[in-house]
């Protein structure tokens, strides 16, 4: 029997620290969960932050570990049920506690958006994850959750054994933080290894027998319903919705998946384009990609007053066999809080809730589906059916 029930990797960095404050608000009662990280003295000042709201904290264990010492983070792995990392960028750090949890049999969830990176450790460690029991689970922060557990919500809205068709259009109120900024510079600046780890994958999955599953980019266009402008929105969110709908047949027969950001303001469409040409151009230039790097690095995100003011929106239309559904997915502050509420509830999903046997490299649809999407509900987020 592992020591913890979950164990927190990267508490002492800003949206650790969040999630570390949602587990001591939502962690339930008898739940054995400790803080892991390099430096023992920011450790200790987060447990005594913590204490200061529930005094029951003072005692949180801790753990040493840095992602240069494999020891260390085999330790870990060995001694908890789920393990989270808000340790990035994953491409640069992520790795060596993957394979940790990956031998140990320990379930894992980050908050990656790199495809590169969730690609690569597929390859690398799925097959020893399915043999072990662990679930490995990527992108369970915005990047990809409401965009998962949405389209899996949709499609559940929907006939089955017949062609699907989802479309996710994404509205956001608030400043993309500095670690999604960074791995969007990062994926744009390695596209060639990026492409290279996407055929690698492709050709270790096993092929669909009977069924197909798309993710095309779409084109530019008026959203239905909303009248938004709508335009294709290239993050991994459709990667990993297509990665669900091959592991469950409740997807169809023939599933199509687009992904597009949505603005109610043609000049807000002129704006991103330019800032995306932007970041995409200095991607390519390193002394550029290097400062924008040290510019970038997660570090202090905003104030509560502004993520109070931060919000975030997915609507998304569904048909087949002749029907139509428009759901919504919506929440608030969407790349600290809720970022911090969705990890943080997904670890709780693996390590309490009767889920789907799975094992390997699993999205959250597949792993947890609606337990997860019950539990979001519970702590403040919305799925609804429009």
């Amino acid at each position: 029997m592992a020591d913890y029930d979950v164990v927190l990797f990267g508490a002492t960095g800003f949206t650790g620290g969040l999630t570390a404050e949602h587990l001591a608000r939502s962690a339930p009662p008898g739940c054995r969960w400790a803080l892991a990280g390099r430096n023992p003295g920011k450790l200790e000042a987060l447990r005594t932050r913590l204490a200061e709201t529930d005094d029951r904290l003072g005692d949180l264990p801790l753990l040493t570990a840095d992602v240069t010492d494999e020891a260390s983070l085999r330790a870990v792995a060995a001694a908890a049920k789920v393990v989270i990392t808000t340790v990035g960028p994953y491409l640069e750090y992520g790795e060596p506690l993957v394979a940790a949890c990956a031998a140990e049999g320990t379930d894992y969830v980050d908050l990656t958006g790199e495809p590169e990176f969730v690609d690569r450790m597929y390859v690398a460690y799925h097959a020893k994850a399915a043999e072990t029991g662990a679930r490995l689970v990527h992108c369970c922060g915005f990047d990809s959750i409401p965009h998962d557990l949405g389209a899996h919500y949709t499609v559940r809205q929907l006939p089955e054994g017949v062609p699907l068709q989802v479309d996710g259009y994404v509205r956001v109120g608030a400043r993309p933080s500095g670690g999604t900024l960074l791995t969007a510079m990062t994926s744009f600046g390695r596209y060639p290894q990026m492409t290279r780890a996407a055929r690698e994958r492709a050709a270790a999955e096993p092929a669909l027998a009977g069924r197909a599953v798309h993710t095309p980019a779409g084109t530019p266009h008026r959203a239905p319903g909303t009248g938004h402008w709508a335009v294709p929105l290239p993050s991994i969110d459709p990667q990993i919705v297509g990665h669900s709908a091959r592991a469950s047949e409740r997807y169809g027969p023939d599933f199509r998946y687009r992904h597009f950001a949505a603005f109610a303001h043609l000049p807000s469409v002129a704006a991103g384009a330019v800032g995306m040409g932007a970041l995409l151009a200095a991607s390519q230039v390193p002394p550029a990609r290097r400062a924008l790097s040290r510019l970038l690095a997660p570090g202090q995100g905003p104030s509560p007053e502004r993520r109070a003011q931060s919000w975030f929106s997915v609507r998304f239309e569904g048909t087949g066999g002749g029907e139509h559904v428009t759901t919504e997915v919506s929440g608030g502050d969407p790349g600290y809080d809720e970022t911090a509420k969705m990890l943080g509830e997904s670890a709780l999903c693996l390590a309490f809730d009767e889920l789907p046997e799975t094992a390997g490299q699993v999205t959250t649809a597949t792993a947890m589906g609606d337990a997860l999407i019950g539990r979001l509900t519970r702590a403040g987020m919305t799925f609804r059916t429009l």
